[in-house]
């Protein structure tokens, strides 16, 4: 009868805890969707603060805005954290053309790389050559890279569904094609965009030359896919066109920045801490507004929906605007260095970085015990629509924080329409949608809800 009893008693408790449970991640959605703030913070952050690139002046309005409104939401504590941040200027639009013979020539747009050199200020002209990867340009050799510009035209996989992998298989020709292209003598890089549509739009993103010194650095840049397209379809009916192009890109010393951080501070335990999280700077040829405006808006509402809600929190519950995530991370660096040299205890990170598109889901790096823990929560997502519950990647700004105890997780947006806008001039406040965004930051908002409740669980 005892034993009896016992499961009787656990069953109602369990029950109880589901229903109170339910009740406030109701309340919260409810709230994200008929009195949300992201979707006019975002609207400030894009239209009149605009692209955020580390070290630029609009960096610095958008810690000061986004501080500002913080400071304003009665949290227990705001703060600003020192971050000194690389300062790369794009400079005058670039310029590029395929040249099929003498005064025959066809413009194709073209950006540059974050992070590349300048061509010379009258540009560079010169025979190119086409290759799937780095792996086909290392195995063509000098002979046959020497004097010429790289044209690494390998697209992303239009049949994987998960468009992050797609981006994954394809990436690295964009971060490290200058590197090994000028190892071989090549004279500068073209990178096919990283999108799975045809279009116009060229897409940045980061690169790296490694450990090469400044003066065997080669300018890089990115064409849209259209370009691409028809760069590719011309060589292989005429191999010895030419292209030019021509980039004023120009890398600066070190700055200052900040990553913003709002806190409420935990009633019961206060020295275990959950953040949630998005990165301010964004890349300068959009507004940022899927990469990572979203992010940044919907990890402020967090804490608004708790305070709206009259929810006190056991832990505490941080919101971090990390700064320069897209060419450094060292916003993402600077916290998990001070959060280690206070010896502060995370036990839970969430990152949006994805887009502010429809939530499906989360990606989790737990421990076992922790993610079967997680995966009987998953019935509390359904009545959302939000069903994807898997291990793999966090976030790249939350991944130094990992040890073996915190358990870190990235918000899983739809993803099919993310890399239209990634990185480019078309991601911007109008390919938001409002519901999407605020359902995103509810979610959010709910997940942390169950985090702060029931804390994690011991390795």
């Amino acid at each position: 009868m005892r034993i009896l009893g016992l499961l009787l008693f656990l069953t109602v408790t369990i029950g109880f805890s589901q229903t109170n449970d339910e009740k406030q991640i109701k309340a919260i959605y409810n709230a994200a969707l008929t009195d949300g703030r992201s979707y006019d913070w975002l609207n400030y952050l894009s239209n009149q603060i605009g692209g955020r690139l580390s070290g630029s002046v609009q960096a610095q309005q958008a810690v000061e805005y986004t501080k500002k409104q913080m400071d304003s939401l009665g949290l227990d504590k705001v703060w600003l954290q020192p971050v000194m941040v690389p300062k790369w200027v794009r400079g005058a639009p670039e310029f590029a053309y395929i040249e099929n013979q003498p005064g025959m020539t066809n413009n194709v747009p073209i950006c540059a790389l974050g992070g590349s050199v300048a061509t010379p200020g009258v540009g560079i002209k010169a025979d190119i050559i086409e290759v799937e990867g780095i792996e086909q340009l290392k195995k063509l050799g000098r002979s046959k890279i020497a004097g010429k510009i790289v044209f690494f035209n390998r697209p992303m996989d239009p049949t994987l569904i998960k468009t992050f992998e797609a981006y994954s298989g394809c990436v690295d020709q964009r971060y490290s094609g200058a590197e090994e292209a000028a190892k071989l003598g090549a004279v500068g890089v073209i990178v096919r965009s990283m999108n799975l549509r045809l279009d116009d739009f060229p897409h940045t993103g980061s690169m790296s030359y490694g450990d090469l010194p400044v003066e065997s650095r080669i300018p890089a840049a990115a064409i849209s896919t259209n370009g691409a397209e028809l760069l590719s379809t011309t060589l292989k009916l005429n191999p010895k066109v030419k292209f030019f192009f021509r980039q004023s890109c120009k890398q600066y010393e070190d700055v200052e920045s900040f990553n913003v951080i709002g806190e409420i501070k935990g009633s019961v335990h206060p020295d275990e801490i959950i953040v949630v999280s998005g990165h301010l700077d964004s890349w300068d040829l959009g507004d940022g507004s899927h990469d990572d405006g979203a992010g940044v808006v919907q990890s402020m509402e967090v804490l608004r929906l708790m305070k709206v809600n009259g929810y006190k929190p056991e832990r505490t519950i941080r919101a971090v605007l990390f700064m320069n995530e897209e060419n450094g991370l060292r916003g993402g660096n600077k916290y998990a260095e001070v959060a280690t040299s206070k010896k502060e205890n995370h036990i839970f990170a969430l990152e949006s970085d994805a887009g502010g598109f429809t939530p499906r889901g989360f990606s989790f790096d737990s421990s076992d015990a922790n993610f079967e823990r997680l995966l009987s929560w998953k019935t509390l997502f359904e009545p959302y629509l939000v069903h994807l519950f898997e291990k793999g990647h966090s976030g790249a700004d939350i991944g130094p924080l990992k040890n073996k105890q915190v358990v870190l997780a990235g918000l899983v947006p739809d993803s099919q329409r993310y890399f239209d806008h990634h990185h480019a001039q078309n991601d911007t406040f109008e390919h938001v949608n409002k519901r999407e965004l605020e359902l995103g930051a509810a979610t959010m908002a709910s997940l942390v809800y169950l985090f702060d409740k029931y804390g994690i669980l011991p390795n």
